[in-house]
């Protein structure tokens, strides 16, 4: 590594002014931020893989101020898709929100869409950027899905930051690809392997109730790990959507071309009806860089943003429910200054031979890797008792690597 992350000026305010929510909800750990009037149905933001709660907090400095309420959540650690509907409905009564928007990114556009699909009443629009719908051409790029959950933490980080663009990136693309590996960073075994389970298990959006002018499709035309063949499935399937094209902004537009971003945000919800309420703001100096009316914090605060795997409480009593004018962001790195791990979530469709052969060369040795991780459990079971069959399980390992190969 060349460097050494450091967070922006703009993100290092926003996280001395907006709470951090942590709340368990039967089995599910939801961290959440929710800040804006709460008389307004809030735009939910949904990440990626790569990405959490945090990704998204340029979208709630901006858009909160202008009287919208914004939620920016992790996805939580679920398993299917019919469990994420289920948990997702189950947090959306606790926090007390029955109408939403969604905005959703990659894996996090593919959710939004399910959830429209099967619980049409609760969603009044989409906004989908860089997404999908379908999940069969990622499962055939990651022939080792049935053992992710037993992989061990850093062969999932790796795996999920393999797709870094080569070659020199621009300063605003290059910050935000180092802003979510620094994110990647925090994300516990469980939270990478739920999903990319999530993005390999078999399923497909459906028809939907909602009409295509409530859509908004959002891209990027620079480059992007979603292949261009899922894009316009997209498209073609909402043919009466809005599309909002973006000259460049790579995997993260929300972090590199933010204004960009926020405005076609704003453009959307207005579109569909949603009035802000700007009346309701409070603490806007005279610049218009202040925040809105928060809600009340149900628990501790938490200073250092401890990583995803802890189980705290419910998260924090605000300081004040405003926000305060954000210094100016830390300086862009540069081609030369960039992490050698900075990443972007690889998901590569069949077609694509090149990356395709590039990443399965990347499966077989963490295949490798994790099958020499289990041989030597089983050869230390083998030491305590004569019931394990080694010699069937070997077997059973090299006949694998060798399909894979």
């Amino acid at each position: 590594m060349k460097g050494v992350f450091s967070a922006p000026g703009d993100y290092i305010h926003f996280k001395s002014q907006v709470p951090l929510h942590k709340i368990p909800i039967g089995t599910k750990q939801w961290r959440y931020y929710d800040f804006g009037p709460k008389a307004v149905p809030p735009l939910i933001c949904l990440p990626g893989i790569a990405g959490t709660a945090d990704v998204y907090y340029k979208q709630i400095m901006s858009l909160s101020t202008k009287g919208y309420r914004v939620i920016s959540v992790d996805i939580p650690r679920v398993w299917n898709h019919h469990e994420w509907i289920q948990a997702f409905e189950k947090f959306l009564d606790v926090i007390d929100v029955h109408h939403i928007h969604l905005y959703g990114t990659s894996l996090g556009g593919f959710l939004a869409q399910l959830f429209a699909q099967h619980r049409p009443r609760r969603v009044r629009s989409l906004i989908l950027s860089n997404t999908f719908l379908e999940t069969r051409s990622f499962a055939s790029a990651m022939p080792w899905a049935p053992v992710v959950s037993w992989t061990p933490s850093f062969l999932l980080k790796r795996y999920v930051l393999t797709g870094i663009r080569d070659g020199p990136h621009e300063p605003f693309i290059a910050d935000s690809v180092d802003f979510v590996v620094s994110q990647v960073e925090t994300l516990s075994r469980d939270d990478l392997a739920s999903r990319l389970t999530l993005n390999v298990d078999a399923a497909s959006v459906g028809s939907l109730l909602l009409s295509d002018s409530c859509i908004t499709i959002m891209d990027t035309n620079d480059y992007c790990a979603i292949p261009q063949q899922l894009k316009d499935q997209l498209s073609d399937r909402y043919p009466e959507a809005r599309c909002a094209h973006l000259k460049s902004g790579g995997d993260f537009p929300f972090l590199s071309r933010s204004d960009e971003v926020n405005l076609h945000l704003q453009l959307h919800l207005r579109r569909v009806g949603l009035e802000a309420q700007p009346d309701m703001v409070r603490g806007i100096p005279k610049d218009g860089a202040g925040g809105s009316h928060g809600e009340e914090k149900d628990g501790k605060e938490d200073p250092d943003d401890e990583p995803k795997d802890d189980e705290g409480s419910s998260e924090g009593q605000s300081k004040e429910n405003q926000l305060c004018p954000a210094p100016e962001s830390s300086e862009s790195h540069t081609s030369h200054d960039q992490p050698l791990s900075n990443a972007q979530l690889c998901l590569i469709a069949p077609g694509d031979a090149i990356h395709l052969c590039f990443l399965r060369k990347q499966h077989v040795i963490a295949i490798e890797i994790l099958l020499q991780y289990t041989l030597e459990i089983f050869l230390r079971l083998a030491s305590l008792s004569r019931e394990v069959d080694v010699h069937h399980f070997i077997f059973w390992a090299k006949t694998l690597v060798n399909g894979v190969k």
